[in-house]
Parts: structure tokens; sequence; C-alpha cells
């Protein structure tokens, strides 16, 4: 009898037919809500989740589960602690996406540097104050700070060292400098990311530390022309302190493509500022990442479930 490999949401063709090409029974879900995947997966020993959560009640009703696969590099949505009672290894993608969220880091960075949403919102009313007035600057020559310098941000320090001529400073306190591509500086002064930097780059995972771990203080140090992004993870941020230093202007602006709350609400104020670009979780959704994380994801399942390694277990498992 074939392992059996629940799929709340669709997987791209490449993850599909890695798997049936193996012998699985892939079992398309009823829906990916946590009611959903309970009702579904009693009799699965596999998951591919993207988008569903995985809770400790869903880990209790599955029964034959061994193995989750989170179709991407986060894996803040599955209960890490409850999977390890349950004795089931949680996967991730970690590499899948990193170019795709790695240049969405850059389009930002450039997309702030033109001040471009001002730009639209002024173009047509007031076309030469949008053209002249709107502060504009280069990325060429100006100091990028790094937090995390694992896969995806070693991709945007190489692209901004060498497609933009800056310079790179980087907090990471699981890396050495040897680890680090060459050009960028590594620092253990966590201050100094902010306090140098004309944009700070979060590239870290959300963990009970890093939990609001950028709030009021960071702002406070940066320069009042420097840039925040974030596409990472919206729990890094203390919003209401990234609301308060966009709203006084003691940051220029900030590109941001996650929130603590997704999907949005369209009352939070922050979607009022003129001096910030959001956008709904798009750093992977290239097709190319999407492709990539589907078989990497169909990999990882199979690894597991034929007794061998797995390539890319999350840390602890």
């Amino acid at each position: 009898m074939s392992y059996k490999i629940l799929l709340p949401q669709e997987i791209m063709r490449e993850g599909r037919e890695y798997l049936e090409s193996r012998g699985y029974q892939l079992i398309d879900g009823s829906g990916m809500e946590e009611a959903d995947i309970i009702r579904d997966i009693a009799d699965c020993d596999g998951i591919i989740v993207r988008l569903s959560k995985m809770s400790d009640r869903v880990f209790d009703a599955a029964k034959k589960l061994k193995v989750v696969a989170r179709h991407g590099a986060g894996y803040d949505t599955v209960d890490l602690e409850s999977a390890k009672r349950h004795g089931v290894t949680v996967l991730n993608a970690p590499v899948a996406n990193s170019m795709s969220v790695a240049e969405l880091a850059i389009f930002y960075m450039l997309h702030c540097s033109r001040n471009f949403k001002l730009v639209e919102e002024k173009m047509l009313s007031e076309y030469y104050w949008a053209k002249l007035r709107t502060p504009k600057v280069e990325l060429d020559g100006k100091t990028l700070g790094l937090v995390g310098v694992g896969n995806i941000g070693s991709r945007v320090a190489l692209k901004a060292l060498h497609g933009f001529n800056m310079n790179v400073i980087a907090y990471d306190p699981y890396k050495t400098q040897e680890q680090m591509p060459e050009g960028v500086e590594l620092t253990n002064d966590f201050d100094r990311i902010f306090q140098e930097s004309d944009f700070v780059s979060l590239h870290c995972p959300a963990t009970a530390e890093t939990f609001d771990f950028v709030g009021e203080k960071q702002f406070s140090m940066m320069k009042p022309t420097a840039y925040f992004i974030n596409t990472a993870r919206g729990k890094l941020v203390d919003e209401k302190a990234l609301y308060h230093a966009l709203s006084t202007q003691r940051i220029a602006g900030a590109g941001v493509d996650v929130l603590k709350k997704e999907p949005f609400d369209p009352e939070d104020p922050i979607f009022t500022l003129s001096n910030i670009v959001i956008a709904p979780h798009i750093g992977a959704a290239t097709k190319e990442a999407t492709d990539r994380a589907s078989l990497h994801s169909a990999i990882g399942v199979d690894e597991v479930l034929s007794g061998k390694k797995p390539s890319w277990p999350v840390p602890g498992f």
C-alpha cells in the first residue's frame, strides 16, 4: 500500500510528478483551514503545507503522520514542539525561493530610493512637483545593513555589492566572517546596523528571540534619510513603532512584503502613509520559486518516507 500525501493546497506539476512517479498517492485536500486538514489528515503519512497552519490539534488528529514539508523557507506556521512530541519530522525549502526574495528586497530598495509611491500619487495632479520635488537618491555608494546572512541575505549582499556598488555590513550571530560573501563586513554590534546604514534589510526567521526585535529603539537610531526593508516575517517588527517612525519622518521610508496580520486589515493606519510600499507577501510568489519549492518539498517527503537523511530539515529535526 502506497504512502498518502495530503495537499491542502495545490503544488506545482514538478512536485506532483516527482511523488506520483515514485508511487505516492496524493490526496487533494478539501480546504486549507484547520478544520479541513483535521478532517482530511487522519490516514495520511505526509503533508505539504503552503499557507495552512499545522497546530497541535492537527498533529493530534494525524495518527499516521510522519513528515511535514513546508512549501517555502519559513516554518513559523508549524507548531514545532507538537511535531516533536508526535514524532513528526518537519522540513522546509530554504533555497527554493532565495533568488526571488533577494530580487524583491532589491526592488524595494529601488522603489524607496526614488520615492516611487509618492511620485505615483502626485504625478497626474502635480507633475513637476512629482518630477522635481520628491526626494530621490541613488543606491550607488550607499551602505546596506543586513540582519541575517543566510541563503537570501547572502544573495542580497552580492547583488548590492556587484550590481550597485554598495557597502555592505551584516549582523548574524550564527555566522563567522569567513562565512560572509567576499566584501561583506560582519559586525557583532546589532545597533551599528541601524546607526550606519542607508538601507536596513531583514533576512532572519521568526522565532521567540526575534519577535518584535526591531522597534522604537532601532528606528530612533536610524538616519532620517534611511530606509527600512522587510521581506522576512511581520513578526520581527513592532509595527506601531514602524508607523510612528514613518509618520513622523524619523526615517525616510520603508518597503515591506509582510505584516503581522495577513491577509491585511484595510483599516490599519499604515496604509495611509505615502512613504511605505507594502505587498501581500509576494517574495516567493514567482513561477520559478514556486516550481522549486514544490519540487524540493516533494524530494523532502520522499527522503523521509524512504528512510533517507533529509536534505532540508528544520533546525532541531
